[in-house]
């Protein structure tokens, strides 16, 4: 896990900033504090520089050049990579980047981890190839020597990489399947930039334009991350599934893999034998690889407790497992009665955390420095006081990011799977299926509808003038269910999720490893017939049932759902009213031309009046301002 960047100047002769790099980079350390390094590259005629920084290894730093000391001073080369290292495999000098192999022709700067690099370095090793250490980042590359492009069905993992080819002088970039990690770039023709994070890219002078069209999916459907376009201008990121090539003949992106989601009701194959819960067993094992501490988070629900209990049974008692849960004292808003019962079970390490409004106010700026872009609610304070904690103790944290989605484990995928029934005059499962919802979730549809009533009250926020713009920009109700689990995996729901995870994670040097996102998993629960996600007035069936004996009782039949929460609404109608009533009041808030200042305000006094419902589409009025502020505003320097 780290952090990278680049530069390409496709101008011929224009060499790379070298002091550009560093900063770039340098922005960057907290996605790896373990080392850094750089290598300049001639892409005429392959000749190549590494150069070292202040966080080098030491048995390392006297190998090489400073990169500093080629600050303003004149050089022929125009293709430059960064690296900020995390050490969790093989954590010798041997795992230095930027990497190459053995001819100095393939180079390359990669943030992730492939987990089964282990079976792939021996598939290799047979076809001939030699290894130098035992890092997953040498796989990659003589996987790209054997496979090419190809490479990248073989992987399991999560990635995001960029290889120069100095042979074919090609600049090759590729996102893992769901996004997990992230890669931005600019692009303008003349100049490749890519980075970890948008605030690395930022560092280049690139225009602190917003971008108006993703401002108004933010505020009025509360989407992000559902395009290749970021909340800054110009900037964009490589879309889930893809990969890019630049070269002489300028930018190509293509699609490497899809998903496909089974949309039968039922189908002669139940799915209820040992295949799901092999696969998730041997998801979880991959991901327990590590030369470093491993950790889990625990929220007492089903995903991350069956994650919990099945690791259990592969860490030996030297290698005690260590849990990390988010807890507050008010019982609506905490699980530790489920998190005890999986401790009970397993003997793990518990580690309680408590996060509070008053320390949200001390970490807000951190927070929303760390996400790079406005986010959709105060939920993710928990997770981010969770790996907060986490990081005193391990390096990577294994979490249940992507089980709701994929499993349909939100209670409005009953809504789609209802119409579905309707719609396919399935009149006698209809009834059935919500005469057990209803008995399982009472009052669960009222809360659907008042939602939804009030988030389109939410939209009414926006200003008239700049709404007018997207008048025909519209997001339209998924209703078939298995349409509305693929669409919430690649585009509405777990790309946002994912960005969340990723910067508050790495934000304290945390690599966080999603087991329900193996793709042979993902694939075969994908393939699985809508019955054995949603019966019964049930969610995530196939999972119920493939836990059954591992998991506490109490938390396989459980019907509520929590995650990772925090008491947002009292808040705001507490400790952080006279906070957001400053923001709401202030100036800069009443000159922006997205929303009605007096509507917002009104509404705020609504809830807090008690005379309205809080959603979280309130906060997402107050992100956006704070988010202005912090990276748009000229000469702005804190919130």
């Amino acid at each position: 896990m780290c952090g990278i960047s680049g530069i390409y100047n496709l101008k011929i002769g224009e060499p790379a900033d070298c002091s550009l790099l560093k900063d770039m980079t340098d922005v960057l350390r907290h996605r790896g504090p373990d080392d850094e390094g750089y290598v300049l590259l001639n892409s005429d005629d392959g000749g190549y520089k590494e150069l070292v920084g202040v966080d080098t290894v030491p048995e390392l730093k006297n190998n090489f050049q400073d990169v500093s000391s080629l600050n303003n001073v004149s050089h022929h080369f125009d293709v430059a990579f960064g690296h900020r290292r995390l050490s969790i495999i093989d954590l010798s000098s041997s795992g230095h980047q930027p990497m190459s192999n053995e001819e100095k022709s393939i180079w390359i700067v990669y943030n992730g981890e492939i987990y089964n690099y282990i079976e792939l370095r021996e598939e290799l090793e047979e076809i001939g190839h030699i290894f130098n250490s035992k890092t997953d980042t040498e796989v990659i590359i003589h996987a790209y020597e054997e496979w090419g492009v190809e490479c990248l069905q073989r992987f399991n993992g999560m990635w995001a990489f960029a290889i120069w080819d100095c042979d074919k002088k090609k600049l090759f970039c590729a996102r893992d399947r769901f996004g997990i990690k992230p890669f931005y770039y600019f692009y303008d023709r003349g100049r490749f930039i890519f980075a970890s994070e948008i605030k690395s890219l930022l560092e280049s002078g690139i225009e602190r334009d917003p971008n108006d069209l993703i401002i108004f999916d933010y505020l009025a459907f509360g989407l992000q991350d559902h395009t290749e376009f970021t909340f800054f201008e110009g900037v964009n990121q490589l879309k889930p599934a893809h990969y890019l090539i630049v070269g002489n003949g300028g930018l190509h992106t293509e699609r490497y893999w899809n998903l496909k989601v089974n949309d039968e009701i039922k189908s002669a194959s139940s799915g209820e034998g040992s295949e799901f819960y092999d696969l998730f067993e041997d998801s979880i094992k991959l991901r327990l690889r590590s030369d470093v501490p491993i950790g889990t988070c625990l929220s007492g629900g089903l995903d991350s407790s069956s994650i919990v209990c099945v690791a259990n049974r592969f860490i030996s008692d030297k290698k005690r497992q260590k849990t990390f849960s988010s807890c507050f004292d008010d019982e609506k808003f905490d699980e530790r009665r489920y998190i005890e019962d999986v401790i009970k079970e397993t003997g793990a390490d518990k580690n309680y955390i408590f996060p509070d409004a008053g320390a949200l106010l001390d970490e807000i700026d951190d927070l929303i420095y760390h996400q790079d872009e406005p986010f959709g609610s105060l939920s993710i304070y928990a997770q981010w006081s969770v790996m907060k904690k986490a990081s005193e103790s391990v390096k990577v944290l294994l979490d249940g990011q992507g089980g709701d989605e994929l499993l349909a484990g939100y209670l409005e995928y009953y809504a789609s799977f209802f119409k579905m029934l309707f719609s396919s005059k399935k009149y006698s499962l209809l009834m059935k299926e919500l005469v057990c919802f209803l008995s399982l979730h009472p009052g669960s549809v009222y809360e659907l509808f008042s939602k939804m009533r009030m988030r389109k009250k939410r939209k009414g926020m926006l200003s008239q003038e700049f709404a007018s713009g997207y008048v025909d920009r519209e997001v339209k109700y998924v209703e078939n269910l298995s349409s509305k689990l693929l669409n919430d995996l690649t585009v509405s729901k777990l790309p946002a999720l994912l960005h969340y995870e990723d910067r508050n994670s790495m934000a304290f040097s945390i690599e966080s490893r999603v087991s329900f996102l193996d793709y042979r998993f993902v694939e075969y629960a994908a393939s699985l017939p809508l019955s054995q996600k949603t019966k019964n007035g049930e969610t995530k069936t196939v999972l119920r049932s493939a836990m059954d004996g591992v998991i506490p009782e109490s938390i396989r039949r459980r019907q509520d759902k929590m995650g990772f929460v925090t008491p947002e609404e009292v808040w705001m109608r507490t400790v952080l009213k006279d906070w957001v009533v400053g923001i709401v009041s202030s100036d800069s808030f009443k000159n922006r031309k997205y929303w009605n200042a007096r509507r917002v305000s009104k509404g705020f006094e609504g809830v807090c009046a008690g005379r309205e419902r809080y959603t979280s589409d309130l906060w997402r009025y107050v992100c956006l301002e704070l988010w202005l502020r912090r990276f748009v505003d000229e000469g702005s320097t804190n919130i």
